[in-house]
């Protein structure tokens, strides 16, 4: 495990960022698109043609992935994918009642899918401590 526990890692955040990134490139496939179409027009204040927005943000998360996977450039890897956390968790605040069936507890499961962003974000985390030569031991004794 310790040996490719960090490369599983790697991997399963860049399929997840490939894939969700990659849905949003085709309009109507994404489940998330309404809720995260919303928020970026709630972020730029409606300034930013949505069309464009979703090109980007599509772009940006298959981006994220193809770096992920590839473990070059981690450390601005795991920047760019905080970046996007913030936006992705920022439905939490803007919209808590497409998230909320009774808040603070009850998730809807755009709220669910918000939320297992946790564990990403924690595998990013760790992702991020083998980044200057740190690593797993597989047996510390």
């Amino acid at each position: 495990m310790a040996a490719n526990g960090i490369k599983l890692l790697r991997y399963s955040i860049g399929i997840i960022f490939i894939w969700f990134g990659g849905l949003k490139f085709f309009p109507g496939l994404s489940p998330a698109e309404g809720l995260a179409m919303a928020t970026i027009e709630r972020l730029t204040l409606g300034i930013a043609p949505l069309y464009i927005m979703q090109f980007t943000l599509a772009l940006f998360e298959v981006i994220i992935g193809l770096l992920m996977i590839s473990g070059r450039f981690i450390r601005l890897t795991i920047l760019l994918l905080l970046v996007q956390m913030v936006g992705t968790m920022s439905p939490l605040i803007l919209f808590p009642e497409l998230v909320f069936t009774q808040p603070p507890f009850a998730l809807t499961i755009e709220g669910q899918y918000i939320i297992k962003n946790v564990v990403v974000i924690s595998a990013a985390i760790v992702i991020g401590a083998t980044a200057r030569g740190g690593g797993l031991l597989p047996d510390p004794q």
